[in-house]
């Protein structure tokens, strides 16, 4: 038996790191096709997201449609995540526009330190020290990015510093976003939020487009190429939506965390070996002062408690939060009983 399950929970631990490695590699490839239609003059930000939202929207609204229940969260709350979320990838695919593709994946990390802020403050989760150690760690490592960006040649784009300060403001809506999806799932179907975030992503990117985005959608000269990174873009977006659910249920923040890491060497990878440019070497000490730092934010064995979780007793009780060995549980009860 005890070999039998060493085995099964090494095939969980394969297929885990093969599902965050599916994640990373998305995640890279949206990167890659942003960082190319900028190149080739398309600035339609709003318009690539749209048919991210819309591929949502159609393949998980029939499911939602028949099974004809209550929606289990209040529409306008799925409205204002959907809102968020299209702000956010908004700014982050137009710093594409202005940096380089590694200076946007690199400071994409600082949804982490934004979520942890967040929350602490709506949700009420308890961090340990040790992951605000590995967040202050990854704050250094990011700043560093933009020490790179002021002294590098044109190759980090137009206006390194612009498309920086666009990817932290995106970040900071990434955040708000998944905390809001985070709000929503506990203890409600995924299938709902992907399926009205979809909806309402679709509804206010249209909206916006038809305000914002109209003239440079019609400057926009669609060859094959074009469409095909538009197409490539839709469906790398619609796999990261569609995966991250499952890898949080099934592995948590840490891992999830650690698998998008390599989505940033992707980008050095791509940068190098694709666009023959340049690489500062203080992105590789930034990257490595990253992982340093998303390893120590994630090298605890259990998820962060949160004071919900506490009140209602439905936390582990061996969480590091707690008492940390059963010799101190039973003074406690000693004393409880004298």
């Amino acid at each position: 038996m005890n070999m039998w399950r060493s085995k099964e929970e090494l095939l969980r631990l394969i297929f885990l790191l093969f599902l965050g490695q599916v994640v990373s590699f998305n995640l890279a490839l949206t990167s890659f096709t942003s960082s190319l239609l900028s190149n080739l003059g398309v600035d339609t930000p709003l318009t690539q997201s749209f048919f991210t939202y819309l591929s949502l929207a159609l393949a998980y609204g029939p499911v939602l449609l028949y099974r004809r229940q209550k929606l289990m969260v209040p529409w306008y709350w799925y409205a204002l995540i959907g809102f968020i979320d299209v702000q956010g990838n908004f700014l982050v695919v137009k710093a594409y526009q202005f940096s380089s593709i590694t200076s946007v994946t690199l400071l994409d990390c600082w949804t982490i330190p934004w979520v942890i802020v967040l929350t602490w403050i709506f949700i009420g989760t308890r961090y340990s020290l040790k992951q605000f150690l590995g967040a202050v760690v990854c704050i250094v490592g990011l700043g560093l990015v933009l020490l790179s960006d002021v002294h590098e040649s044109g190759s980090a784009g137009t206006k390194p510093l612009l498309g920086d300060a666009l990817v932290v403001m995106g970040t900071l809506f990434y955040a708000m976003s998944n905390v809001g999806e985070e709000f929503c799932v506990k203890n409600r179907d995924r299938v709902e939020v992907v399926a009205m975030l979809g909806v309402f992503g679709l509804l206010v990117g249209t909206c916006e487009i038809s305000i914002f985005e109209r003239k440079n959608l019609e400057a926009v000269k669609w060859t094959p190429e074009v469409v095909l990174l538009f197409a490539a873009f839709a469906l790398s977006t619609f796999m990261f939506y569609s995966i991250v659910p499952f890898v949080l249920q099934m592995s948590g923040a840490a891992l999830f965390n650690l698998s998008l890491l390599t989505s940033d060497m992707w980008a050095v990878v791509i940068r190098i070996f694709i666009y023959h440019q340049k690489v500062d070497w203080l992105y590789y000490f930034s990257f490595a002062l990253v992982a340093i730092g998303l390893i120590l934010y994630s090298i605890s064995d259990k998820e962060p408690v949160t004071l919900m979780e506490l009140e209602n007793g439905s936390a582990d009780v061996n969480i590091e939060y707690q008492l940390l060995n059963e010799e101190n549980a039973v003074s406690r009860n000693e004393i409880v009983a004298t």
